[in-house]
């Protein structure tokens, strides 16, 4: 089975080829500038030497005597000796030497032609003499009066100019080395810190690692956030942004800005979380919140979320059978006990006293008392107020139908169940035992319902009338602190506002006659708008 190199292998063989790569070109570069620099100080060198060697009045002057040669050639040599060039050649005006390097050469006529000098101009570049091609300037020799009498031509082999770079290369190639040893032990670190950073893995296993996470993150049946030390969301899986109705992958974005503010404060905060009920839309969330620590730092915090909305609406449903089941047993056997008592009476031929003793107990058997009973006519509506009104009484409470209810069959629907039964139940526990409980319930002709909820209870501060839909806010403690719903309470009152407000209607809390709370909810139709928008209560 073919094996692919490891990746700090690749990392490692790639760096080294760009740092040869990179220290190649450059030294080439280098070495081309340094035979720039050479090149034009020997030139600058060899036109320096022509021309302080044409204008030297020994020189101007042995052309006048009858063996210029004898006088030119000793010259011609200690000016060379000491400029450090390989010639200076002198010649007449027909271009005869007078002196050279190799004295047989002298006499004779230059194997370069000297017209262009002899002709008044100067020349600098190379040429192949009879030494081989080297770099040299011609510059004409004048008299006094400016005539053009010979010319001097000066220096040096291209074969000295290459030894010359030579003796460079060497310190050259060596500081290149060292760049690139440098290079490469850098090149070695960084594929260190890069395995180490993604702790030794291989790309193939860093794909199969993705895809498995996204793969189970996606697929549990639990909502996932991951906020990091920044406050931006790094990770949300389908459950979670369907559970927070966040319609879009949120990565990315700030926390603030993607999230409901109480769920920012969770998964924000320094506290622990753990099964905390939250109330996200309209949903009922338990909420857990862990920090994900890497290397013994904190990077993020982990906020995971299960729905339990439908858990939560079937207790309360599973409690009302069971309240109404054990209200209903409880009057049997109360009623069986009348009987016998009533069976005792006629027995004894106490006919008068067993009339009064019906006449006594006439009343007490009525499990929704009121005289708007009968008009609540829809029968999941009366059913769940047959049912709080016995849960109620159990507690030693009493819930009553106001004489001015009146709802039709079919008025009723799954959002006034909602707000009807957490209305019934804050307003239960507000009274306490001995209190009473006023509901009215009425369907107008367009559709909109309209709750109201009377309790004698203590009644909501007016300080806390404009917060208590917000949700965490209860008044079960002193000062109706927001952090109620730690323990499940401040979520009621909240999913009632929700829901009125998604109906377009309202939910506003004030005082009832008996000096208890007042809770006030309007539910147009689904899909009309009722109250008007500046009434509307938003969370």
């Amino acid at each position: 089975m073919h094996r692919s190199m490891p990746l700090g292998l690749q990392l490692f063989l790639l760096q080294i080829g760009i740092v040869v790569l990179v220290v190649g070109l450059a030294g080439a570069l280098a070495v081309h500038l340094q035979q720039l620099q050479i090149r034009d100080a020997y030139t600058e060198r060899v036109r320096t030497v022509a021309l302080s060697t044409a204008r030297l009045p020994s020189v101007v002057a042995a052309y006048g005597s009858p063996d210029p040669a004898a006088t030119l050639q000793p010259l011609a040599e200690l000016l060379r000796q000491a400029s450090g060039t390989t010639f200076v050649v002198m010649t007449d005006e027909n271009g005869i030497r007078y002196s050279h390097p190799d004295p047989t050469k002298i006499g004779r006529r230059v194997s370069t032609d000297p017209s262009p000098t002899l002709a008044g101009e100067e020349f600098v570049g190379i040429e192949t003499g009879t030494l081989g091609p080297s770099l040299r300037a011609k510059v004409p020799v004048r008299d006094a009066s400016g005539t053009v009498i010979g010319a001097a031509s000066v220096g040096i082999l291209e074969s000295e100019l290459a030894d010359d770079l030579r003796e460079d290369v060497p310190l050259l190639v060596a500081w290149m080395g060292g760049a690139a040893l440098i290079g490469s032990a850098a090149s070695f670190l960084l594929v260190r810190l890069v395995r180490r950073r993604i702790h030794g893995l291989e790309p193939q296993e860093i794909g199969r690692l993705l895809e498995t996470r996204d793969a189970m993150l996606h697929g549990i049946r639990e909502g996932v956030l991951a906020v990091d030390r920044d406050g931006i969301l790094v990770l949300a899986n389908d459950e979670a942004v369907r559970l927070l109705d966040l319609g879009t992958d949120p990565t990315g974005r700030a926390a603030v800005d993607a999230l409901d503010e109480h769920v920012v404060e969770l998964v924000t905060g320094s506290r622990d979380v753990v099964d905390e009920p939250v109330l996200a839309g309209e949903r009922l969330l338990v909420v857990n919140r862990t920090s994900a620590v890497v290397a013994g730092r904190e990077v993020a915090h982990l906020l995971t979320l299960r729905d339990r909305t439908e858990l939560a609406g079937a207790i309360r449903e599973l409690d009302s059978q069971r309240s109404l089941t054990t209200a209903l047993r409880a009057q049997a056997h109360e009623f069986s006990n009348h009987l016998h008592v009533v069976q005792g009476l006629l027995e004894l031929g106490r006919v008068q006293e067993a009339t009064g003793f019906i006449d006594r107990i006439g009343g007490g058997g009525d499990l929704l008392p009121g005289q708007g009973a009968s008009a609540v006519r829809d029968p999941a509506t009366a059913a769940l107020l047959l049912a709080k009104a016995a849960a109620a009484r159990e507690r030693g409470s009493r819930v009553q139908v106001h004489p001015s209810s009146s709802l039709e069959p079919g008025a009723g629907d799954d959002d006034l169940l909602t707000v009807l039964g957490n209305l019934v139940d804050n307003a239960v526990f507000a009274s306490g035992p001995g209190g009473t409980v006023v509901v009215t319930v009425r369907g107008g002709p367009d559709g909109t319902v309209r709750v109201v909820v009377d309790d004698d209870g203590p009644g909501i501060p007016e300080s806390l009338r404009a917060d208590v839909f917000r949700a965490g806010v209860t008044t079960r403690r002193p000062g109706g602190t927001t952090d109620a719903d730690r323990h499940g309470h401040g979520i009621g009152l909240a999913l009632v506002a929700r829901i009125a407000s998604r109906r377009r209607g309202r939910a506003v809390a004030g005082a009832s006659p008996g000096g208890g709370a007042r809770i006030e909810v309007d539910l147009p139709a689904a899909g009309r708008s009722g109250a008007r928008d500046e009434e509307t209560v938003t969370t």
